[in-house]
């Protein structure tokens, strides 16, 4: 890599771009977080003190008016503004990596991609799921053929927070994207097609469960692929006891995988890559097991030791495709394919019908 590393823009410093983007551009090799995006002046303070030689701009337009001096833009801001911002990044010459969801509908995600193919310039989604451990790990027993032929597949993003936070995310305006559909669905349905390919049936169920909540906070998808797998996806505020992340079953073996990635705890906890040995790594007894005829509950099967997750890779592949014309991580056509799948959920929970794509 050239000595000089690629300057980064970065819009919003909430959770999104204070946990996740900021610690990882500013740890990536190749990468220098040059300024953060956010009116609010205690996040200009944070900003300021998590990362001493960031600059800060009080809107994206002050942000742009200099695109020139930037390399690279990452949208980290509410759902709503994805669309405007990166096409305004892409008009003006610069490469954009944007959070999910890219866009609150497939069409747009597509307009987006294809203005980015005009313009010549890289847009990538911020998909950091593809990345957890249990993931990683699951994909290596696929690859090695563990399970056999897959029948099943069973994800779950579940939480306990009976109460609601307020904000956009729980908003039921649908100009701001919220809800649990486009949030954590976004994850679970990416993984399931980056896993198994297609889908051509959509079944979903989305119910507002907590008192003084707006969007849908208890969701669940099936999904049909065309290889014939079924997924089955549950994204839930309301879950009191949770369930396995993953439960996967096959012709020949099961995998079940209890327990989130440590990575966005760590994150939380002020933690950086390169801090130390030990990154995105789990103790022993939250492996997850492999094997048939017997519940892992009660000792079936055989550990399996979890992969380290590597939420870094993302930026590092971002940076070698800047640099050296690498893979995109996560295209904006993939991104508009798991949409497909949301906007078939959202219609299929709304209308009680199975939707076919």
């Amino acid at each position: 890599m050239s000595a000089t590393p690629l300057r980064v823009g970065l819009v919003g410093y909430g959770l999104a771009g204070s946990v996740f983007h900021a610690p990882l551009i500013a740890t990536t090799e190749g990468l220098a977080l040059d300024t953060v995006v956010t009116s609010n002046p205690e996040r200009q303070r944070q900003a300021r003190a998590e990362h001493p030689d960031v600059r800060v701009a009080a809107s994206p337009d002050e942000l742009l008016a200099r695109a020139g001096d930037l390399d690279l833009l990452v949208v980290a801001s509410p759902n709503k503004t994805h669309v405007p911002l990166a096409t305004a990044a892409l008009e003006a010459g610069l490469p954009v990596v944007v959070d999910k969801p890219l866009a609150g509908t497939a069409a747009e995600a597509r307009e987006l991609a294809a203005l980015a193919e005009e313009r010549g310039l890289l847009l990538s989604v911020f998909q950091n799921r593809r990345w957890d451990n249990d993931f990683l790990t699951l994909r290596r027993l696929l690859d090695d053929g563990e399970l056999g032929d897959v029948w099943r597949f069973e994800s779950r993003f579940e939480r306990w927070r009976p109460q609601t936070k307020g904000g956009w995310r729980e908003s039921g305006d649908p100009a701001e994207i919220g809800g649990l559909l486009y949030d954590l669905g976004s994850h679970v349905v990416d993984q399931a097609l980056v896993l198994f390919g297609p889908v051509t049936q959509v079944y979903a169920e989305a119910v507002v469960r907590r008192s003084g909540a707006e969007a849908d906070d208890d969701t669940f998808l099936a999904l049909t692929h065309a290889g014939g797998v079924r997924s089955h996806l549950y994204v839930s505020a309301t879950t009191a006891q949770l369930g396995p992340r993953f439960r996967v079953l096959g012709s020949k073996a099961g995998y079940v995988k209890h327990g989130l990635d440590p990575q966005e705890a760590e994150l939380r906890e002020g933690r950086r890559p390169g801090d130390g040995a030990g990154w995105g790594t789990e103790p022993e007894k939250l492996y997850g097991r492999l094997g048939a005829g017997e519940s892992p509950l009660t000792g079936g099967g055989t550990a399996v030791p979890t992969l380290p997750g590597d939420y870094p890779a993302y930026y590092a592949a971002v940076a070698a495709a800047l640099r050296d014309g690498g893979p995109n991580p996560v295209t904006a056509l993939e991104a508009a394919a798991a949409l497909d799948v949301l906007e078939a959920a959202r219609r299929s929970a709304r209308d009680g019908v199975t939707v076919t794509l």
